[in-house]
């Protein structure tokens, strides 16, 4: 592969940030105040529970699956631990830092649950995670009628406190950059990411290397689920309770953060910095909207548009790819037949 191909492959790959850039320059001729320093902390700060979410919704992608449980996981999660920690068990689990623990291993514990009943029972990702959706919805409805609050200042410390030296900044934001430089060394320096993506890549030729995919898989959906709870901490710890509505209708924006950032919906491709520019652009994207006034009757509409546009986005980029590596094996296969071609006659 010539180095001109990697440099456009390596743009293709990372064609968010372009996007990012020119939606950002556009914006802040457009809009008074748009790229103040205060508007942009905001922006990055309110995307934190949704990076959290893309994040998950990416990872799984990448494995060749989806997830349409994580918004569901997002509200079950700390819901279940506050009540575990504040009204069933307070004698056991009243320490805010049990309380963390138990969020975070309710979190895997659905994960794990989804990817056991996709890798090992061969059920329908889709199907099954939109039950299990469905389920944690309804429970989370009649455990919570009605919010759970103030919480325990440990537990919303990540959600809702600030950093004074460094101007006041939310913790929830270096927390969130953290995580994904975390996945990022994960996915691009380790055995475990070059298999993950090998298994998201081709999940049969995986197998006959000797990469166990159904582990690959199921630690793909715990991994969800955990990142899916942490997004749920984040949410309480900003609005300091827990409420039966939290995370409502962030899947598909999710998904679509995911792909925008590079995710293909095919599998194996995707990079943790790709989709965090996937969700910096979401939250960019809804901060324009707010502050240009729009009704939020439109803002349904225009965020199914964004949507529509991941999804043509992913096509457009898959399909761009095809077309070049193609090429370039028909250069490479027309070289080759001319220098064999020059050697005969040569040796004639």
């Amino acid at each position: 592969m010539s180095g001109g191909l990697r440099l456009k492959l390596a743009l293709l790959d990372n064609i968010i940030w372009l996007m990012l850039a020119a939606f950002f320059v556009l914006c802040a001729l457009a809009i008074p105040n748009f790229s103040s320093w205060n508007n942009l902390v905001n922006i990055l700060y309110h995307t934190t529970i949704m990076s959290m979410l893309v994040l998950a919704q990416g990872f799984v992608l990448m494995s060749g699956h989806l997830d349409l449980s994580i918004d569901a996981i997002l509200a079950f999660a700390p819901g279940v631990a506050i009540l575990a920690a504040v009204k069933w068990f307070p004698g056991v689990l009243g320490n805010p830092w049990t309380a963390i623990a138990l969020t975070l291993a309710i979190g895997a514990l659905l994960g794990l649950f989804n990817g056991v009943c996709i890798a090992s029972l061969g059920m329908n990702a889709f199907m099954q995670t939109l039950s299990v959706s469905i389920i944690l919805r309804g429970l989370i409805l009649f455990l919570i009628p009605l919010s759970i609050f103030p919480l325990d200042p440990v537990y919303s410390f990540i959600g809702k406190s600030r950093i004074a030296a460094f101007g006041n900044l939310p913790a929830a934001i270096p927390v969130t950059f953290l995580i994904y430089f975390i996945f990022h060394i994960l996915l691009k320096y380790t055995v475990f990411g070059r298999n993950y993506l090998a298994t998201g890549g081709n999940p049969r030729a995986s197998y006959v290397a000797g990469i166990n995919t159904r582990r690959m898989i199921i630690l793909g959906f715990v991994t969800a689920g955990v990142l899916s709870a942490v997004a749920g901490m984040l949410t309480a710890g900003r609005q300091d309770s827990v409420s039966n509505t939290m995370g409502s209708g962030m899947t598909l924006l999710a998904f679509a953060g995911a792909l925008l950032g590079g995710t293909s919906m095919s599998g194996g491709k995707g990079s943790a910095f790709g989709m965090l520019g996937g969700a910096i652009l979401l939250g960019m994207f809804s901060n324009a909207l707010n502050l240009l006034g729009v009704k939020v009757t439109l803002i349904h509409a225009a965020q199914g548009t964004l949507i529509f546009l991941a999804i043509l986005v992913d096509r457009f980029r898959a399909a761009l790819r095809s077309s070049m590596l193609r090429k370039d094996q028909l250069r490479r296969l027309h070289h080759h037949s001319v220098h064999e071609e020059t050697e005969n006659v040569i040796s004639s």
